[in-house]
């Protein structure tokens, strides 16, 4: 085959540092519209990006040629040093080491995005922590607790 072809769709879950608030609705579109250049210019467009005042969600079209451990590593050490040169308070924004990466089917798409949708209503009634431990139960992926909260 002489063309190369992919279709690798990922949930990609990530926290601020000790998932302190700092996402603010002042702030939230404007950092969501900076992620979703960054993702593009990795030729890895993000499809939704949404979340809430601690961590972001996000579900995007993983580029044939880049790794998603590149690719988180990019999306938050730009978005990063933008968010700093937007509010001197935030001048010690850190996003936490880790991540959550998932795949997912063509199918759930239209799921996923509800859900991504949704999660300012569905933190008001669970934690990050739990939503990341029922996502690792859903995806099959084993979730050693004693390394994921920072």
């Amino acid at each position: 085959m002489p063309q190369s072809l992919s279709s690798m769709l990922v949930h990609l879950i990530f926290s601020t540092k000790r998932r302190e608030p700092l996402i603010t609705a002042k702030i939230e579109p404007e950092l969501h519209k900076y992620m979703a250049t960054v993702f593009h210019s990795l030729k890895s467009p993000a499809l939704l990006i949404g979340g809430t005042e601690d961590h972001i969600h996000t579900l995007f079209s993983l580029s044939r040629s880049q790794a998603v451990a590149d690719l988180v590593k990019a999306v938050k050490t730009s978005s990063s040093k933008w968010i700093k040169t937007k509010d001197g308070r935030l001048g010690r924004f850190e996003w936490q080491t880790g991540y959550g990466a998932f795949s997912i089917g063509q199918s759930g798409v239209a799921a996923l995005k509800r859900y991504i949708a949704n999660q300012k209503e569905r933190h008001q009634r669970h934690s990050f922590q739990d939503e990341l431990r029922l996502l690792c139960r859903k995806y099959g992926v084993g979730l050693d607790e004693r390394y994921v909260w920072d």
